[in-house]
């Protein structure tokens, strides 16, 4: 897992790196790490989907949820990449009003993603000796 991690803090990275272009009206940079955020994320998501599809009867219940929760906040991530992409595109082309409602709409998915991202990091703060 090490890798999928790796990806998803890139992701982070980028996506952060992104929204701090695009408040510098950078708008061309910051599609190029908005890319690679969604790059990473999509990485991160057809990872995480092979390791699913390998669950047996016999897997902890515990790293069930663990994959599925952060599943799930990939896929938010996925969502405010595309929305901020968009948020780009309008900005660009001086249609502030919609790119802001874009703009407003990724930063809900992010957050509704911390979310997931806090009960991960519960279920590896209860289980040590799971998550080593």
């Amino acid at each position: 897992m090490p890798d999928i991690s790796d990806s998803i803090v890139s992701g982070d990275s980028d996506y952060n790196e992104a929204v701090d272009l695009l408040n510098d009206k950078n708008y061309d940079e910051s599609k190029n790490k908005a890319i690679s955020a969604s790059n990473n994320f999509n990485k991160s998501i057809s990872q995480l989907s092979g390791i699913k599809d390998n669950f047996t009867s016999n897997t902890n219940d515990v790293y069930k949820s663990y994959v599925n929760t952060l599943l799930e906040e990939l896929k938010l991530k996925m969502n405010a990449t595309g929305d901020l992409l968009e948020a780009i595109d309008y900005y660009r082309n001086y249609q502030n009003s919609t790119g802001n409602s874009y703009a407003s709409e990724a930063n809900e998915f992010m957050n509704d993603a911390l979310e997931f991202q806090n009960v991960r990091n519960g279920l590896v703060k209860d289980n040590p000796d799971l998550f080593k």
